[in-house]
């Protein structure tokens, strides 16, 4: 993949992570009083420093994992590091 990578394709890709893993599709539910409530197992990206991470909720208050254990790389290195991810779900659980 050449050019420049787009926050719009790294959020394509970790659709398709929540996808492949069926975990929720959105970081946060919020119910009829306004409080947020995170969805455990969604996979969503962090940006900062100048890079981007994905992260994992692992608690309802938010609590999170880096997925990766790369910090936050450039948008191209995290797009590369997720490719192989799936690459290792889709080998793991036959997925075509």
């Amino acid at each position: 993949m050449s050019g420049r990578v787009t926050n719009a394709q790294l959020e394509a890709v970790v659709e398709r992570i929540n996808r492949i893993t069926k975990s929720p599709l959105e970081s946060y539910t919020v119910d009829s009083a306004g409080k947020y409530t995170a969805n455990i197992g969604n996979f969503h990206l962090d940006y900062a420093y100048g890079g981007v991470a994905l992260h994992r909720m692992q608690s309802i208050g938010g609590g999170i994992t880096d997925v990766l254990s790369i910090g936050h790389p450039s948008k191209r290195e995290c797009l590369n590091a997720m490719f192989a991810f799936i690459r290792g779900l889709e080998h793991e659980h036959k997925i075509d």
